[in-house]
């Protein structure tokens, strides 16, 4: 026996592993052991031998057709282009499947390659002249040099080789680079060797004077298969991505790389510049970069596939919109892409079709919620002692679309329309830490236990206290809580027995003034037990109206419960705020998922006889209230018997029992009808609700934006007298504000323009020199940042001259 044979049987070749690309949230293309499927919504609709290409290009076209997907996914998918499915439909839609298929002989109208030229054209490749180039000049398609390539024998030459020889400067190259799409990704591709990595690193020409301070570079020891990242500097940092360009302002050799699947993400490289616009938003990236969310999302996404704007350069670019107020992908038509590039440290900003498509592969993972928890888990790590105090409260989110959604009250409109509810949890400062989507809009009791099943891994076996508003109250509830080791905080709930006011007193302390009562309450339980809890009552200043509290923390002063329980408004000013300043209910995407048809709804069957019944309640009260009145005023003396009263006043007697059997009909028929029925038997069509993943994951990238900004107030608070007032303000118009940058080997300086007024810039200046205490480096790169305010303007003599 050979020592091969003996090698295939004690290594056996493991079976081929299934390759899954997704399309979009629906569908996705599987292939495995030369068969192929394609998925929409976890049922196959088409499935075909690899090398069929008749029955792919069917797919693609029933993909478009059937409205499953559009035609750019779809493109990317299979690696072709729009416009190729584009004629596929065209084809399908005159001659049906048979114009799928190729037809015999050479196409009719297609200028053919003269044989004369074969010599010619493998001159032209073996100086690596593309294919577009060359079918330019031989006045032909590029699909007809390819095959005659084929007929040829012409075999590309080794990555290693071809790589050596890629100069910017070539005209093959420059066009190749010029033909590509600065928005494009490719997907994943085959890893190039790891002697093409280093050569591409070694070579002059295609690294050209690139500073090593601003991106690594590859080198044989690294062990990476493609060009796109190298070992970190130190343990847990984030890898730092390769350039190949030497122009901060041309970054076509990358983007070419990127293209051809060598590239994950684009390695930031700055240009010195003065008064670049929006430059100060810069201030917020230590405390971004504190959060953990670019690790966070590395560690949960992985990659967004070979890519010239990567997982990091879309995470970044959302923080920095956000904070910036730019309030959606849309909002980035009314910036130029270059100024938003400088800050990112590219030739320009992706665009808006470019972010669009960014956040649908990354919803497409379906991984938002573990992303949140592990957001989660580092501020409470960071902020341990702000969390003995969790506020969780829901925020309706309107919709105006056309789709049939569940209902929810939105208490700011007065009025109940279809929405969707989020329930945030906050710490004890008011920042928020996650949030839980409510499935059909439930309410604060059904939502509870969810959500503290999720905050017991953040908080550990401590107790915590948590404050809520009366759409959590519930005595049954409560008792679950508090075993579960718990502590509530709420207000009370319905009627309750009025406390006398001469038991209120005065308590004072911090600038807060309270009249408070303290007694002990019991609530009466389902099961017919009694749960002892604490009531702390305010009485306002007007003597009339009373608030009270119900709590299960008896080792806190009167005043303490009173004023924990009126910090709930820290959450309202928070919704308030994301709401105008980070459209926080914009509607990131309009396409739904499936929902359980068998979740149960209000019978609106029922509900339109709760609206008659009441109607004729109505009636036979205001019917009641005429025969009172008339026996009221009844003369005694014309008629002083009850059936001469009944005679005279016949009229109104028979309505009255007409509407005393008509309230009786219809409580009878109201009996017999179900209170709730599955939606399935409700809704016209398929039942769906809005899709959570990308409206989830910008909504937590919003939250880390404000937790960065809340970071930056705290730092600037020593400094600034009226940072209670005007904190965010004055950070708001720091970040919105015009920066010089000058960027060395180590450095990227971050000078600022001066403020409106003396005291703000000396506030802003103040917080630099916080910042540049523990300096942080740009995502990215090694090249730490250093922020500094520039001096304001001298004035001249004219000016004062005019001022006296």
């Amino acid at each position: 026996m050979s020592g091969g044979s003996r090698q295939s049987e004690l290594f056996a070749v493991p079976p081929q592993l299934e390759q899954v690309v997704v399309i979009n949230g629906r569908c996705q293309v599987r292939t495995r052991d030369e068969r192929r499927l394609i998925v929409v919504g976890g049922t196959v609709v088409a499935q075909y031998g690899v090398g069929d290409r008749m029955a792919e290009a069917l797919g693609m076209v029933n993909l478009v057709e059937q409205g499953y997907a559009e035609q750019v996914d779809v493109a990317r998918a299979f690696r072709c282009t729009a416009r190729t499915v584009r004629r596929y439909q065209d084809r399908f839609e005159r001659c049906g499947l048979a114009g799928l298929g190729r037809g015999a002989g050479y196409p009719r109208g297609r200028a053919r390659l003269r044989t004369s030229r074969a010599c010619s054209l493998l001159q032209l490749k073996g100086q690596g002249v593309s294919n577009r180039v060359i079918a330019q000049r031989q006045g032909v398609s590029e699909k007809a040099i390819r095959k005659r390539l084929r007929r040829l024998g012409w075999h590309e030459p080794t990555a290693a080789a071809r790589q050596l020889s890629l100069d910017p400067s070539e005209e093959g190259v420059d066009q190749a680079v010029r033909g590509a799409d600065p928005n494009l990704s490719a997907l994943p591709a085959e890893p190039a060797p790891q002697a093409a990595a280093v050569a591409l690193a070694s070579s002059e020409g295609a690294v050209g004077g690139a500073d090593p301070n601003l991106s690594a570079f590859a080198s044989p020891a690294s062990g990476q298969s493609r060009p796109a990242t190298v070992a970190p500097p130190e343990p847990g940092a984030e890898p730092l991505p390769v350039s190949f360009d030497s122009d901060p302002a041309d970054r076509r050799v990358d983007r070419l790389f990127a293209h051809l699947g060598l590239l994950d993400d684009a390695a930031p490289l700055f240009r010195p510049g003065l008064r670049i616009p929006g430059a100060g938003v810069l201030l917020a990236l230590p405390a971004l970069l504190d959060s953990g969310v670019l690790g966070v999302a590395r560690q949960v996404y992985g990659s967004l596939a070979p890519a010239f704007y990567g997982l990091r350069t879309t995470i970044v670019t959302l923080l920095l919109m956000a904070l910036l107020r730019i309030k959606r992908p849309e909002g980035l038509k009314e910036h130029p892409p270059d100024d938003l590039g400088r800050v990112l440290g590219l030739d320009r900003a992706p665009e808006v079709k470019t972010l669009r498509r960014k956040l649908r592969r990354l919803a497409a993972v379906g991984r938002t919620a573990e992303f949140g928890r592990a957001l989660a888990q580092r501020r409470v790590a960071s902020r341990g002692t702000a969390v003995g105090f969790l506020y969780v409260d829901g925020h309706v989110r309107a919709y105006h679309g056309k789709h049939s959604v569940p209902k929810a009250h939105v208490a700011r409109m007065r009025i109940s329309m279809p929405a969707t509810t989020d329930y945030w949890v906050a710490d004890a400062a008011g920042d928020p830490l996650f949030l839980v989507t409510a499935e059909a809009n439930a309410g604060l009791v059904e939502m509870l236990p969810r959500i503290l099943a999720e905050t017991r891994p953040l908080v550990g076996e401590r107790r915590v206290t948590v404050v809520f508003d009366r759409g959590g109250w519930s005595p049954k509830l409560f008792d679950k809580l508090i075993a579960d080791g718990f502590d509530i905080l709420t207000y009370r709930k319905g009627a309750s027995r009025r406390v006398a006011n001469g038991r209120f007193q005065k308590y004072e302390a911090a600038g807060e003034s309270y009249l408070l009562a303290d007694q002990n309450i019991s609530l009466k339980l389902p099961d017919h037990t009694r749960l002892a809890l604490r009531q702390v009552t305010r009485l306002a200043d007007d003597g009339q109206h009373q608030t009270p509290i119900v709590t299960s923390r008896r080792d806190l002063s009167a005043l303490e419960v009173a004023s924990r329980m009126f910090g709930r408004w820290r959450q309202e000013n928070f919704f308030k705020y994301l709401r105008e300043e980070y459209a926080l209910d914009a509607l990131v995407e309009h396409d739904t998922v499936p929902d359980d048809p068998l979740r149960e709804v209000p019978n609106p069957a029922r509900r339109d006889i709760d609206n008659k019944l009441r109607q004729a309640r109505s009636e036979l009260a205001e019917l009641q209230a005429q025969y009172g009145l008339a026996a009221l005023h009844n003369p005694e003396q014309a008629r002083p018997t009850i059936r001469g009263f009944k005679i005279a006043h016949g009229k109104i007697g028979r309505a009255l029992r007409q509407a005393l059997e008509r309230v009786a009909t219809l409580e009878g028929r109201r009996a017999k009808i179900p209170t709730h029925v599955p939606v399935q038997q409700v809704v016209s069509g398929e039942v769906v609700k809005l899709a959570p993943e990308r409206q989830h994951l910008v909504s937590l990238l919003k939250m880390v934006a404000y937790q960065a900004e809340s970071d930056l107030v705290r730092l600037v608070a020593p400094h600034y007298s009226r940072v209670e007032d005007e904190g965010r303000t004055l950070i708001q118009n720091a970040l919105a504000a015009t920066a010089d940058m000058e960027v060395d080997d180590a450095e990227l300086r971050v000078r600022l323009t001066p403020l409106s007024s003396p005291h703000r810039t000396a506030a802003i200046a103040a917080l630099c020199d916080a910042l540049n205490t523990s300096p942080v480096a740009f995502p990215g790169t090694r090249l730490r940042l250093r922020f500094s305010v520039g001096a304001p303007p001298q004035a001249s003599e004219a000016d004062i001259s005019g001022r006296a």
